[in-house]
């Protein structure tokens, strides 16, 4: 049980710290263009040569 001392604030601090980083995430624009990132994997480079 007295463990429980130890754990629940060690766990409210990653929370806060993961909501922290999420928050930190959303104001710096990580978000923004979620379609450009998975239509530039699928599309060709064609500065790179074919084999």
């Amino acid at each position: 049980m007295n463990i429980l001392v130890i754990l629940i604030p060690v766990s409210l601090v990653l929370g806060g710290l993961g909501l922290i980083a999420f928050l930190w995430s959303l104001r710096s624009d990580q978000y923004e263009d979620l379609e450009g990132d998975a239509w530039r994997i699928l599309s060709e480079d064609e500065d790179t040569p074919r084999e």
